[in-house]
């Protein structure tokens, strides 16, 4: 069963905490003061300007906060300060019983992939690859808020997931495929493999982006995926971009894509702008999408957020 997160209108209050890498405190709070001035009210977690060593705070603390959020009342919308590393580390100490009682919307991506990816799989609550605190600044383009509160703030359905004028879709592997929408950063969803968070990839569109990797490390975690089978029990595939990521052996993110999933034979585009690039879709993760990749096409069949009040 599927939970839709009540709608996020002005004046709501969001949660910020930090689940993964630390981030400076002067980022934090011009962020918050921008989301201030945008018209929602803030509400920060205890250990939010935390470090304990290469993460913000232990991991019990770092849940503690994501726990705090689901609990406070006047919290509509969760948002992490950052990615980078560690987010793994908080799922054993969350409670999935009141996350399920208390849906709220949870933006992010990179390596908050996996939490949003574990609270949909846990809980059945749709999640948002979306726009994390950091994004919250002057030089995000209006094409990202706009794709973000889209999603979050209207009932507008079925709604065509669209990338930016001039940045087109490609279309790998033609086909016509609904599903639930799973997946995000690369590195998060291999590292889920084998633990009690493995994403369940059965009958779904998986979604997989990147930044930094050489295409040899690409080739590892896309094989990696294919000999979990992770490929196989999917409906079809969407790859978003790979951000900065460097060629190997003169072989680049397309060349791997080319070389390990077209043959595959399921559904498959690329280049969905999202995640770690300039233009960042927002993606609802575990909404029920159509994937028409003759055509380029990616349509959410239903709103990802419910009407309360």
């Amino acid at each position: 069963m599927v939970t839709r997160p009540p709608v996020l209108q002005r004046g709501d209050t969001v949660g910020i905490v930090t689940l993964a890498s630390p981030y400076p405190a002067e980022y934090i709070d011009q962020a918050v003061a921008n989301l201030k001035n945008s018209g929602l009210n803030v509400v920060l977690g205890k250990h939010v300007y935390a470090q304990t060593g290469i993460v913000a705070g232990t991991d019990e603390q770092r849940a503690s906060d994501l726990m705090d959020m689901f609990v406070d009342k006047r919290v509509k919308m969760i948002l992490s300060t950052r990615g980078g590393t560690g987010s793994f580390g908080v799922l054993p100490y969350l409670d999935y019983n009141i996350i399920a009682s208390n849906p709220k919307i949870v933006s992010g991506y990179s390596d908050i992939s996996i939490v949003l990816n574990v609270l949909y799989q846990f809980t059945g609550l749709i999640t948002f690859i979306g726009l994390l605190l950091e994004d919250f600044v002057p030089t995000t383009p209006e094409y990202n808020f706009t794709s973000f509160y889209t999603a979050v703030s209207t009932f507008q359905s079925p709604r065509q997931i669209l990338n930016p004028p001039n940045i087109s879709i490609k279309s790998l592997v033609p086909g016509n495929v609904t599903g639930r929408i799973v997946g995000g950063n690369l590195t998060s969803i291999v590292d889920s493999l084998g633990t009690p968070y493995e994403i369940d990839t059965k009958g779904k569109i998986l979604l997989l982006e990147e930044q930094l990797e050489p295409s040899t490390k690409i080739y590892r975690y896309l094989n990696h995926l294919k000999i979990a089978g992770k490929f196989r029990e999917c409906a079809g595939i969407i790859m978003g971009e790979c951000t900065d990521c460097i060629e190997a052996y003169g072989k680049s993110w397309d060349d791997v894509i080319n070389d390990l999933l077209i043959p595959l034979g399921k559904p498959l585009i690329t280049n969905l702008t999202t995640s770690h690039g300039k233009y960042k879709a927002t993606i609802p993760i575990g909404a029920n999408v159509n994937l028409d990749s003759r055509n380029g096409k990616i349509t959410v069949l239903e709103p990802a957020v419910s009407w309360v009040g």
